[in-house]
């Protein structure tokens, strides 16, 4: 049986040792991306070379019903997921080394940071990390300037409101705000259970 490679180990949610032999491996993701992305947030794009420039960030061809706006950041790039008829607002942030999914029809507002990363709290480990998924189910839409942390999944037709920090699962049709978020109320319209 082969050893996982580190990028499986980063979507298994395993320890990665920042210090370790393949996280060269990462970094050379990350210069690449970072120049695809130099000339994605350039303003002389068109949105179909903008769709290309992205399908070679995260490694399939991102749907074109999929609406993705410059500029957007990344610091890894290729476990960014994106479903059918997603809107990602401006100057959005990804830290995706352990895998963001993005459902049908989800919408991110402009300045949300979407993080699957975190360092290990023991002090002679805190340099190595440990990635955990974020999924933003379909219809979910996550505020302006809003905060979605590892692990966490925002249910179906869920809001995140402007500036909130998610630290834990949203459920389907609710509506959250606030640092931490917390349930305000249902989702007006929403269906119920």
């Amino acid at each position: 049986m082969t050893e996982p490679t580190i990028f499986q180990r980063a979507l298994q949610g395993l320890p990665l040792d920042f210090s370790g032999e393949d996280f060269r491996e990462i970094d050379e993701t990350v210069q690449r991306t970072q120049k695809l992305l130099k000339q994605f947030n350039q303003r002389d794009q068109t949105p179909a070379q903008r769709r290309v420039t992205l399908s070679q960030v995260v490694g399939y061809s991102v749907p074109e019903s999929a609406e993705i706006n410059a500029p957007v950041h990344s610091d890894f790039g290729p476990h960014i997921f994106i479903g059918e008829d997603v809107y990602v607002n401006q100057d959005v942030m990804f830290v995706d080394l352990g895998g963001i999914y993005l459902g049908a029809g989800a919408l991110i507002g402009p300045r949300a940071t979407l993080v699957t990363v975190n360092h290990l709290e023991d002090p002679a480990h805190r340099r190595d990390v440990q990635a955990k998924a974020i999924h933003i189910e379909q219809n979910a839409w996550i505020g302006a300037g809003a905060t979605v942390l590892p692990g966490v999944t925002v249910g179906e037709n869920a809001i995140v409101g402007a500036g909130a920090v998610v630290t834990k699962d949203v459920p389907a049709n609710m509506v959250v705000v606030g640092t931490p978020a917390r349930v305000l109320r249902r989702v007006k319209g929403a269906p119920t259970d």
